[in-house]
């Protein structure tokens, strides 16, 4: 094994000197100074030498942290912010989280009163808007319920006191509630919500300022703004023609003025559109609604300000398409099937989480999360579920429209179709998992 001879800055990096190398050059430069010094471990001269050589140690250690804090690949912490300031990207609060109570009263005999996931909450002037994270059910049997919900805008100023929530949105109550009738539907939120001054991790920080757009006038810039507003999951820009895309040969080169791109024949004077496509947080209302800003408006505003002069947008909604699970789970004897099917869930979620739009769910997937789970033993009649769409949505792409779930075979992939997005589903008919004992 060859020895290291240099140390710091090298063309490989930067090479931390270790505190054995750092000892022995200093007992080195004592043998040169003195003759025949005692070097032995109990000498006074020795315990100071590993003393200093400790604080040398230290000294390195900060110089390495102050070398890879000037990449963005290994930059943490507040070296990493500064990166973000110099390119003008800073780092995102989180949002407020807490519970919200809701109560009904003048309930109709056998009827249940289901409010969504995604409903929008106000507190009184200054409104802050809210949204709740799961489904709500009441009936005259169990009047009252307690549901998580975050604040729609990111940062501090969701830390709400108790009591601040007052009432469900207006503008979403007509829309969404109005078949209530004469029941009546109150809610509040019994403690505080925090967590709004909280900042975003680095992993998720490091992705963003990695794919920092350094052009205007991209279809990598024109992601990013749009990637850049809150709610929003993935995005897929569609510029065929070159209007945005730098990179095409023909970028620059056509005579607006004179002739259409294609045998379409667009008339002269009319303008031209590129589409964006968008998947977003199915909580987030994707056209205006009440007190909280559609996301179609806020990434409307956001490419608008990187959009060539005479390009124009066109922003379309992707479809989040439920994906589900039915498979019977063999663990090993003594496991906790509870807590094993909390943690199968919570993987999940998480690897569908990942997909991108248009991105098929892989069969091989989700198998691997069923086997890398302790105490699992295997994994039969595993088959991927598809949920129909929400307010009967109608399929594009290829993928035809559904009113059922639909199932694929043992071994079959899940397609999605280019304008959908893969959204893992937990409850209802998505997810059916049986545990046995081997």
């Amino acid at each position: 094994m060859t020895a290291v001879t240099e140390f710091g800055v090298t063309e490989d990096g930067f090479v931390l000197k270790p505190i054995d190398r750092i000892l022995a050059e200093a007992s080195d430069r004592a043998r040169a100074v003195f003759a025949d010094v005692d070097l032995t471990s109990t000498s006074p001269l020795r315990k100071i030498l590993e003393v200093t050589a400790a604080e040398d140690g230290e000294l390195w250690k900060r110089m390495e942290d102050l070398y890879y804090g000037n990449f963005v690949s290994t930059a943490i912490g507040d070296d990493l912010d500064l990166l973000g300031e110099d390119v003008g990207l800073l780092r995102r609060n989180l949002a407020s989280t807490g519970t919200v109570r809701f109560t009904l009263a003048g309930a109709a005999p056998g009827r249940t009163y289901t409010v969504p996931e995604g409903a929008i909450l106000v507190t009184a002037a200054p409104v802050r808007a809210f949204v709740t994270t799961a489904l709500v059910a009441l009936d005259a049997a169990h009047t009252t319920a307690t549901v998580g919900a975050e604040a729609v805008v990111p940062g501090p100023g969701g830390d709400v006191a108790a009591s601040a929530i007052v009432d469900v949105d207006a503008a979403y109550r007509a829309t969404f509630l109005s078949d209530f009738g004469a029941a009546k539907l109150t809610v509040a939120n019994p403690a505080a919500f925090s967590g709004g001054t909280g900042v975003e991790a680095d992993d998720s920080y490091r992705a963003r300022l990695a794919g920092l757009a350094r052009n205007l006038w991209t279809v990598e810039s024109v992601a990013q703004a749009a990637l850049n507003v809150t709610g929003v999951l993935d995005v897929v820009v569609s510029d065929p023609r070159g209007g945005v895309d730098v990179s095409q040969s023909f970028f620059g080169t056509f005579l607006f003025d004179q002739r259409a791109f294609s045998s379409d024949a667009r008339r002269i004077g009319e303008p031209y559109f590129f589409t964006v496509l968008v998947a977003h947080d199915p909580r987030a209302p994707w056209r205006t609604t009440g007190a909280v800003p559609g996301v179609f408006e806020r990434v409307t505003a956001a490419v608008d300000a990187v959009r060539p002069v005479g390009v124009h947008v066109n922003v379309v909604e992707a479809k989040p398409v439920s994906i589900g699970v039915r498979a019977t789970v063999v663990v090993e004897a003594g496991s906790d099937g509870a807590a094993l099917l909390a943690s199968i869930r919570q993987r999940l979620a998480d690897v569908i989480s990942t997909q991108r739009l248009g991105g098929d769910v892989l069969y091989s997937q989700v198998v691997r999360v069923f086997v890398e789970q302790p105490g699992v033993v295997d994994v039969r009649g595993l088959h991927l579920r598809r949920l129909p769409p929400a307010f009967g949505a109608i399929a594009l792409g290829g993928v035809p429209a559904q009113s059922a779930v639909v199932e694929a075979a043992v071994g079959e992939n899940l397609r999605i179709g280019p304008d959908e997005l893969a959204v893992f589903a937990a409850g209802g008919d998505a997810l059916d998992i049986a545990p046995v004992t081997s």
